[in-house]
């Protein structure tokens, strides 16, 4: 069987799903998880533990047929720590007069996630997993493979990005970044860089 990463079976095709999150975005969450059934079965799903994701996440790992042990809930993909502003509202954080501080920032961020997707991609090399997180999450991932990636820009709910991992030294290379118009066509569509 031929690596699921066009880069050799010394990588790992991570695909990051943003969560869906409102009624509309359950039926895109559906057709998510129906392409990438249609695609290379993923070896395993990781997702954040908060509940859009882990929500996401499930439905992905049924239509994929990925048995319940291996779909990892796994704090490390949380959310970015919002410090003070946590479970503030974006416009509420937006009218505040100064950033409070406390939360986590970009390096800490890249610190937190960078150790783990390379773990994550050294169990799986030569393989395909499915890592659901948040936007702030996923733009760092992609930032870390490329890091002309523009801080701030815009990740959709249920949008793919795909990066190849070798985890045993440490090379990342994007392929796709927050490709909203995965369900139509055939296979995942070009990069959206």
């Amino acid at each position: 069987m031929a690596p699921a990463s066009t880069h050799g079976d010394h990588f790992a095709e991570v695909v990051l799903v943003r969560h869906g999150q409102t009624d509309w975005n359950v039926s895109r969450i559906i057709q998510v998880a129906r392409r990438l059934s249609e695609e290379a079965k993923p070896a395993a799903v990781y997702s954040s533990d908060l509940k859009r994701a882990s929500q996401t996440a499930q439905t992905i790992a049924v239509h994929c047929c990925v048995s319940d042990s291996d779909l990892v809930i796994d704090r490390a993909l949380t959310e970015r720590h919002g410090g003070l502003f946590q479970g503030w509202t974006f416009d509420d954080a937006k009218r505040s007069e100064a950033y409070k501080g406390g939360g986590e920032s970009l390096d800490q961020l890249s610190e937190r996630l960078v150790p783990r997707l390379n773990a994550i991609a050294e169990k799986h090399k030569g393989e395909r997993v499915v890592v659901v997180s948040h936007e702030a999450v996923i733009e760092e991932i992609c930032r870390h493979a490329d890091p002309t990636i523009s801080v701030g820009r815009k990740i959709p709910n249920t949008s793919i990005s795909v990066v190849h991992i070798s985890g045993s030294d440490g090379r990342w290379i994007l392929e796709k970044f927050g490709d909203a118009g995965h369900p139509i066509g055939d296979g995942f569509p070009q990069s959206t860089l």
